[in-house]
């Protein structure tokens, strides 16, 4: 039996990956604020309530979620998509608190998510793949992204060293960059001052010129990967190496 958790699977690229999961005959938990309308009742979709910005709440989850599983699991998709873009504004105009919860919910969950999942897995004999969702705010600076780009940027290192550290027949864990997609993030992004972000009449253009992907079409991409290719563990597997560039 195959299982899949899919973080921030209420809407977005993890609702897609959820879905396709799902067509796949995978069993799918939703571990959110808010349930997934769409796959609500779904007889392979289930939700957790859970607010990863949270640790206590995020192993909490995570360590019931493996006490009640059958003895016949034999393998878990750990997909850690939920994230935010804030705080977008110049370092020196920062919230603190704004600060402390991006990093929190754009590193530290995954992190200690990851670590726990190792552990239970391993305790368990079950084979796990952990997919991090990045992003290519990672790679350079962006003005206005000095918290989202570096928690990227940090998770991509985590990625690559838990993967060394496992080699080749141990848990694996990748990173998946989906480029820009219509989503409520890009909503953000769009909303933004320029002061705060200078790249934010860019983003209006893609939207406008039609250079958004859809995330049913990233999510697809990301589970045939998943389903069907032979992973090599620590790589970061970009779509724009499996759909044509939108930009």
């Amino acid at each position: 039996m195959k299982k899949a958790i899919v973080t921030g699977a209420s809407k977005g690229l993890g609702a897609a990956v959820a879905n396709h999961f799902i067509k796949n005959g995978i069993e799918v938990t939703d571990v959110s604020r808010s349930e997934n309308s769409g796959l609500k009742g779904h007889q392979h979709y289930h939700h957790e309530k859970v607010d990863l910005g949270v640790t206590d709440e995020a192993v909490s989850f995570l360590e019931g979620w493996f006490h009640e599983q059958p003895e016949d699991l034999e393998k878990l998709y750990l997909i850690q998509n939920a994230g935010t873009v804030q705080p977008m504004e110049t370092v020196g105009k920062m919230d603190a608190e704004a600060i402390e919860k991006t990093i929190q919910l754009n590193y530290v969950t995954p992190v200690v998510l990851s670590n726990l999942a190792f552990q239970l897995a391993s305790e368990q004999k079950v084979e796990l793949v952990i997919v991090n969702i990045t992003s290519g705010a990672a790679n350079k600076p962006n003005h206005g992204w000095s918290v989202y780009g570096s928690t990227k940027a940090a998770l991509n290192l985590f990625t690559e060293t838990a993967a060394l550290e496992q080699g080749g027949e141990g848990h694996k864990m990748i990173s998946f960059s989906p480029s820009i997609m219509d989503t409520g993030m890009q909503e953000e992004i769009r909303s933004a001052k320029q002061d705060s972000f200078a790249q934010v009449e860019a983003f209006k253009e893609y939207k406008e010129q039609g250079k958004l992907r859809k995330p049913e079409e990233v999510g697809e991409v990301l589970v045939n990967i998943l389903l069907g290719e032979r992973l090599i563990n620590g790589k970061l597997y970009h779509i724009n190496d499996y759909l044509p560039s939108t930009k």
